[in-house]
């Protein structure tokens, strides 16, 4: 079958935040991002103003509202700082509308075109679970820094990246019961598959549970996990997402990088607090995996996690909560050939994010 919605890539990931210039500076100073470019009341833009950070492949866009009466302002009042806008790279944004809405998608916005005189951007936009929307970025055209309405930015201030490469994969948490409905638009509207499901006994502790099922798009250059709660003793992490973040949303970016613990180890002496699983960790993860590349002393140390497949292996480590509510939070991801998610690691982890649920009064 032909792909009806060939997706290119992840063209950018747009936050809604409290302070634009104050995240933008967070995002630079903790996880290594470098200024792209920037729009507002200088562009003319009245009503909002964004940041454009930009590492290897990712490519970030931090957005504020500048007048108490725009909408952004209810997005914040409801979810915190938070992911708005999945923007999908496209050969035909206006094709990708049409063809998804046909689908079953609602429209966000009809395609548009901004034009400059560095080219044209065509987007469109359909909604997704909660207030996230995919954009379809058609970017052809267009030679200038981001797009039409974005002046180059480039200030003094360029802290040295962090080895960050691609997004891996962006999971989304979703309330009781909304899971397959999820899995089952991204299937009929955008022709995606399910690459692997876990249920509540694969991602289970004594106390809390959550059922997952991973959707890519035909190239695999897109993989969406979509989350929801499952029945447990106590409050698992999804609903107290869910509770704090106002409904379903974006839960994590997994950010790619080729060396883990050059990454890592650069991110903590920048002050990125990560999830810590117990020491005894360790003590049987190589009669688990087998035998790895890396050494287990610096893993250990960093509290990186190590799983494998049929195909290789992959390392990972989450960073707690970004933001004072307890939502949003980034993977950092190495695979060495394993195509899967950590399934190995879901135990440790999960009782990891219960640790810090318990401090926070909220399990």
């Amino acid at each position: 079958m032909s792909d009806f919605l060939p997706l290119n890539g992840t063209d950018h990931v747009e936050l809604y935040v409290g302070n634009a210039k104050q995240s933008a500076h967070y995002f630079k100073t903790a996880f290594g991002f470098q200024d792209l470019a920037y729009a507002g009341l200088e562009t003319g833009l009245k009503d909002r103003t964004s940041y454009v950070l930009k590492q290897d492949k990712i490519v970030l866009v931090l957005t504020s509202a500048l007048t108490a009466s725009s909408p952004i302002n209810d997005h914040l009042v409801t979810h915190g700082d938070g992911v708005k806008n999945v923007a999908l790279w496209v050969d035909d944004a206006t094709q990708s509308w049409k063809e998804t809405t046909s689908r079953g998608a609602e429209s966000a916005f009809e395609p548009y075109t901004l034009t400059d005189e560095h080219g044209s951007v065509v987007m469109a936009g359909i909604k997704a679970y909660g207030d996230t929307v995919h954009v379809f970025v058609e970017r052809t055209n267009y030679r200038g820094a981001f797009m039409p309405g974005y002046i180059p930015l480039n200030r003094e201030f360029q802290p040295a990246d962090c080895g960050l490469k691609f997004i891996d994969h962006m999971v989304g948490n979703v309330g009781w019961g909304e899971m397959n409905t999820w899995v089952e638009f991204y299937a009929k509207v955008m022709g995606f598959n399910q690459l692997v499901s876990f249920d509540d006994k694969d991602i289970s502790t004594e106390y809390t549970a959550l059922m997952s099922k991973v959707m890519s798009n035909g190239n695999g250059r897109i993989k969406f996990p979509i989350n929801e709660p499952a029945e447990g003793r106590k409050k698992s992490q999804i609903e107290e997402y869910i509770d704090f973040y106002g409904g379903p949303g974006v839960q994590h970016l997994a950010l790619a990088t080729d060396n883990i613990i050059e990454t890592v180890t650069a991110l903590r002496a920048r002050g990125v607090d990560f999830l810590m699983v117990p020491d005894t960790y360790y003590d049987e993860v190589l009669d688990r995996v087998g035998e790895i590349d890396e050494d287990l002393a610096p893993l250990r140390e960093l509290g990186i996690l190590v799983d494998r497949d049929d195909e290789g292996y992959l390392l990972q480590l989450f960073t707690k909560p970004l933001m004072d509510r307890p939502t949003v939070f980034i993977e950092i991801i190495q695979r060495k050939g394993a195509k899967s998610f950590g399934k190995g690691n879901f135990k440790a982890l999960f009782e990891s994010i219960e640790r810090e649920q318990e401090r926070r009064g909220t399990l």
